[in-house]
């Protein structure tokens, strides 16, 4: 029950993901993308400490500290300059499926390093999800943007960076708790974005911010920071890291309705293909232990 719990926080981490492509899709127009992570990281930092403190959560210990730090820097820092950045030149859809490349990373990096043993059926489900999100990509190469394939190389730049933070962060949450880890690591992430983004002036557009743009910078910091990797977190704690990436299979979904109702990037066929292949993927990768328990028990 703890896995599936586990795997259904995943789930909505990466549909909130999702919405979080669309609503950095919009503000790339009006700031960089170190402004971007630094409101979005910044703000999910300021939610989540009151919430770990309330709580009485567990810190991590003084000795994984440099490795929270880093790994927030990986993480909170250069994740989201790469997957800002992506969005300046490919559609909100065309990112999410660019960042669904996450699950086969996972999956070859867990398996390299040890983290996780490699089966033919996660194998399979992995293997289904990331082909359904290369045929959605490269059969809308035609009415993609002028040079959306940089945005695309960037943003599985950034995914590689997701799939090393899921491997490795993976005990260092189980040492401590998912939300005080998440809160560190958001720290030493949205301090070194802020800092860069107030050497390069990139906060000098936020005098002629709107509503609309502010609601926007708050939405990516309440939902698209502090609850989407509060519970990526609580997700890493309770299933394997390839489990939980392939869930971020979900994003093209809620990526490409928000762009489709904020930025009226079209809906076309080669989606619901993927869609269809993610759910397969996610589908066969999720049940296995089901199976061989029921196969056991038989």
């Amino acid at each position: 029950m703890g896995e599936i719990i586990g795997v259904l926080a995943a789930v909505l981490s990466s549909g909130l993901g999702g919405t979080s492509v669309g609503a950095t899709r919009y503000l790339v127009d009006s700031l960089d993308p170190l402004a971007i992570g630094s409101f979005r990281f910044g703000i999910g930092f300021v939610l989540l400490l009151p919430l770990a403190l309330l709580r009485g959560d567990r810190w991590p210990e003084r000795g994984d500290w440099a490795a929270a730090v880093g790994l927030g820097i990986l993480f909170f820092a250069l994740f989201p300059i790469l997957f800002n950045a992506s969005l300046i030149f490919t559609t909100a859809a065309r990112g999410a499926l660019a960042l669904s490349t996450l699950p086969l990373l996972s999956l070859v990096i867990g398996a390299a390093l040890g983290a996780e043993a490699l089966t033919w059926r996660k194998s399979i489900g992995v293997v289904t999800a990331t082909s359904g999100v290369a045929v959605a990509l490269l059969s809308d190469l035609a009415s993609a943007p002028s040079g959306a394939w940089r945005g695309d190389l960037l943003m599985m730049a950034a995914a590689l960076c997701m799939a090393l933070y899921g491997i490795w962060s993976k005990p260092l949450i189980r040492r401590s708790s998912p939300i005080a880890f998440t809160t560190m690591s958001m720290a030493a992430g949205a301090s070194c974005l802020i800092l860069l983004s107030y050497v390069r002036d990139s906060f000098a557009p936020v005098a002629g911010f709107g509503m609309p743009q502010w609601l926007g910078a708050f939405y990516l910091g309440a939902f698209g920071a502090a609850l989407t990797f509060y519970l990526w977190a609580f997700a890493l704690e309770r299933t394997t890291p390839t489990r939980v990436a392939i869930s971020v299979t979900v994003n093209p979904i809620t990526a490409s309705l928000v762009g489709t109702w904020l930025l009226n990037e079209p809906l076309r066929w080669n989606l619901a293909a993927g869609i269809v292949a993610v759910f397969a993927g996610i589908w066969i990768a999720t049940t296995e232990r089901r199976i061989e328990a029921a196969g056991a028990s038989g």
